[in-house]
């Protein structure tokens, strides 16, 4: 029956779900600190689970919010429901920086633009996905899922992490939440992460999603070991969102499933979590924890994830290929002008 409970608080937006788990894994969205002075970077945050995060993060006092995002339609939107909500002064504080997570280079100079523009970073979510769908290359000749998923994340926390260092050694406590998902139990079980040649297969929409939701948790479990051994005031963790009414589990969905997609979009409609249920688990890993290296599944329970989640060697590999193929695909906007490619 517990483990009944705990799936049921983890996943499903029915009235009562968080409150099944022991009180010592419980958070409300009410429980969030104060941030005021605190200055946040989340990707997505325009819409979804990363918009409940910006909106609830503001509602507390966060001083300064770079939004991430592609689509201006949507930021337009997203800042329209913030002012009407909170106030215009809220919505002041957040800067929106239109990118292309797949195209790294651009990435790369949305960071730099960050760091031009603030001296203090508390909180970086890195939230933004491809969802379940189809198998696709970027123009890099990358998996997309994994291309954007966890290499652009990674090039965006690194290029970030002098800002992050420099907050977290004067006293501050930093915190990285990266946007894994239960769905890595999906990843086929012969993931080696040793070759791009490996990393560009078909594996079906789920096991491309899955994949790089693995990626998100090895990364962040990899980060805790070499970063925040280094600098303790840097906590790193990933979260499990539950299943969320977003545009990847009513619309995304219908791409690879067009007919059983409507199982999940229509369906399952009634139990899915609205977005503000769905970001609980990242805005207590990005504003109230003081652990690192969890993989946190609503609502504020630590969980292992399966056996490749909890694989050390696996999350090595991951890195040692992912410094391999970024430093190979932008070499020439890179490497070539003296930017090394740290990852902790």
């Amino acid at each position: 029956m517990d483990a009944v409970k705990q799936s049921v608080a983890q996943n499903m937006g029915v009235k009562g779900a968080h409150e099944q788990v022991p009180k010592d894994q419980q958070f409300d969205l009410q429980d969030t600190p104060d941030l005021t002075g605190k200055v946040a970077v989340i990707t997505g945050g325009s819409e979804g689970i990363g918009y409940g995060a910006s909106h609830t993060m503001l509602a507390h006092g966060l001083s300064k919010l770079f939004v991430i995002s592609y689509r201006k339609e949507v930021m337009d939107d997203a800042l329209s429901a913030i002012k009407d909500d909170l106030s215009a002064s809220t919505s002041s504080k957040v800067t929106w920086l239109q990118c292309d997570i797949s195209n790294w280079k651009q990435v790369k100079e949305t960071a730099d633009k960050i760091a031009q523009s603030t001296d203090r970073i508390d909180i970086l979510i890195n939230n933004a996905a491809r969802g379940i769908m189809t198998y696709q290359l970027t123009d890099y000749n990358v998996d997309r899922h994994m291309a954007m998923n966890h290499m652009a994340h990674v090039i965006l926390t690194s290029h970030l992490l002098p800002i992050l260092k420099k907050t977290a050694s004067e006293g501050n406590t930093v915190r990285i939440s990266n946007q894994a998902s239960n769905a890595h139990q999906g990843t086929p079980s012969d993931t080696k992460f040793a070759s791009l040649d490996e990393l560009n297969r078909d594996l079906g929409a789920n096991g491309q999603y899955g994949r790089s939701k693995l990626a998100n948790i090895l990364y962040s479990r990899y980060l805790n070991k070499h970063l925040t051994s280094a600098h303790p005031n840097i906590l790193v963790n990933a979260t499990h969102p539950g299943f969320v009414d977003t545009k990847m589990s009513s619309e995304d969905i219908h791409e690879p499933f067009p007919i059983a997609g409507y199982a999940m979009s229509k369906g399952m409609a009634p139990l899915k979590k609205d977005i503000l249920q769905g970001c609980v688990s990242t805005v207590f890993a990005a504003t109230k924890t003081e652990k690192s290296g969890q993989y946190i599944c609503p609502p504020a329970v630590p969980e292992s994830g399966n056996a490749m989640a909890q694989d050390e060697e696996l999350g090595e590999q991951l890195m040692k290929l992912t410094r391999e193929v970024v430093a190979e695909k932008t070499y020439q906007d890179s490497v070539a002008k003296g930017c090394p490619f740290t990852d902790y």
